[in-house]
């Protein structure tokens, strides 16, 4: 059977996309982000907690560059379905496998949006008797913000657009991109 090849049309050259942050900035910020938190968790032993499914790539590479002992753990939450903008009701689709009463806790999320969901996460993992918890995350979109969140570790400041690409999706599109880019049409 043959297939057009107008049905597999390349995502990185997607003219629905607009670069915001290239894959050349993204790695740089990342080393940056690294070389802190080594120093900041020297001899703690942290627990990186990724959150699924959008922060397993900047997860991935900040592991990378952090030089000091750690572990990782991962969650799964969810406000927004399908949709472009948050439903307010934040629900854990998985929790962690072990404790973490006494451990440093390092939270990596891909995007801080309305920091309701956030603000939901940081507060049950701190009731739990982590020794700390802190947040690290790849994009700050500071104009949404309903619930202030501290960002103990920043990538980029971003303006109030919808982002796809480094592991952000539009219904699971455009994880896959090496970049950040905005999505102008969400409907194409």
């Amino acid at each position: 059977m043959a297939t057009s090849s107008a049905q597999f049309t390349s995502e990185f050259s997607n003219p629905n996309l607009e670069v915001l942050i290239s894959e050349a900035q993204i790695q740089a910020r990342i080393k940056e982000l690294g070389a802190e938190i080594t120093r900041d968790y020297a001899g703690l032993n942290p627990l990186l907690i990724g959150v699924l499914k959008g922060a397993c790539f900047f997860l991935s590479d900040l592991l990378r560059s952090i030089d000091t002992r750690l572990g990782i753990e991962f969650m799964a939450i969810s406000s927004y379905g399908s949709s472009t903008r948050t439903s307010g009701e934040v629900r854990i689709m998985k929790d962690l496998d072990v404790p973490i009463e006494g451990r440093h806790i390092l939270v990596v999320e891909d995007i801080v949006d309305t920091g309701l969901t956030l603000s939901y996460l940081l507060a049950n993992l701190a009731s739990r008797g982590a020794a700390s918890v802190k947040l690290a995350a790849l994009l700050d979109k500071y104009e949404r913000r309903q619930k202030e969140v501290k960002i103990d570790y920043l990538g980029f400041k971003i303006p109030d657009e919808f982002v796809v690409g480094y592991g952000l999706d539009f219904a699971e599109r455009y994880r896959n991109l090496p970049f950040i880019a905005v999505l102008k049409n969400p409907e194409a």
